[in-house]
C-alpha cells in the first residue's frame, strides 16, 4: 500500500453522525471482488438524495480528507468501505470515533483514521469549507491555515505501518531473511518435508 505521511489538502465537510458502512457503500456495489470503480458507489444515497451534496461538488472534488461526524463506519464489517474510499481519492477520515471494525479495515488499506474531540472537529468542519487542512502523521497534528494545532493519539504499530507502507504482506517480506534461513535449515534438516512439497506442488 501506499506511504501515509502527510496528508494535505481540501477536506469534504460531511459531519454525520452514525454514518454506516451502507451509507459508505450500498449493498448492491458488494458483488464485485475489484478494489477500482467503487469510488463511483460511494455515499451514492447522499449523492442521490442531495443534488447540492459535498461529494459532487467541484469544489472538494479529489479532497484526500473527509471531516466526519462521531461513529463513523459503524454497521456491517465490509471492506468494500474502505476500498470505497480510496477509490473516491480519501487518505484520511478526521471524526470524533470510529467503528473498530472500520477503522481496522481502514488502516489494512492505508488510510488514515484520525480521532479528535468534537469541538475540534467542529473546528474544522468550519475551516474546510473554505481552506486546506494538513495531517502531518509523524508529528501527530492536524493544522490549518488559521494556527489551529490539534493533536491526535495513535498506535504505535498502526504509525509505523502506515508511514512505511506495510502491509501483511509487507510487513511479512520484511522477514523475507529470516524466513529464508528457516527454509534453507529445515531443507538440510528435513529434505523429506521438502522434497514432499515439491512433489505435492
Amino acid at each position: 500500500m501506499e506511504k501515509v505521511q502527510t496528508v494535505e489538502g481540501r477536506a469534504i465537510p460531511f459531519g454525520r453522525k452514525n454514518v454506516d458502512t451502507d451509507l459508505i457503500i450500498p449493498a448492491r456495489w458488494l458483488k464485485t471482488t475489484s478494489r477500482e470503480g467503487l469510488g463511483a458507489g460511494a455515499f451514492e444515497s447522499v449523492r442521490a438524495n442531495d443534488p447540492d451534496n459535498v461529494f459532487d461538488s467541484e469544489e472538494f472534488s479529489g479532497a484526500p480528507i473527509l471531516v466526519a461526524g462521531d461513529n463513523f463506519g459503524c454497521g456491517s464489517s465490509r471492506e468494500h468501505a474502505a476500498w470505497a474510499m480510496l477509490d473516491l481519492g480519501i487518505r484520511a477520515v478526521i471524526a470524533p470515533s470510529f467503528s473498530d471494525i472500520f477503522a481496522g479495515n481502514a488502516f489494512k488499506n492505508g488510510i488514515l483514521t484520525v480521532a479528535l474531540p468534537q469541538a475540534q472537529v467542529d473546528r474544522l468542519l468550519e475551516v474546510a469549507k473554505t481552506d486546506p487542512i494538513t495531517i502531518d502523521l509523524d508529528a501527530q497534528t492536524v493544522t490549518t491555515p488559521f494556527q489551529d494545532r490539534f493533536t491526535f493519539e495513535i498506535d504505535p504499530f498502526r504509525k509505523h505501518c502506515l508511514i512505511e507502507g506495510l502491509d501483511e504482506v509487507g510487513l511479512t517480506l520484511t522477514r523475507d531473511d529470516a524466513i529464508s534461513r528457516y527454509e534453507n535449515r529445515l531443507s538440510a534438516d528435513k529434505p523429506w518435508l521438502v522434497r514432499g512439497t515439491a512433489a505435492a506442488a
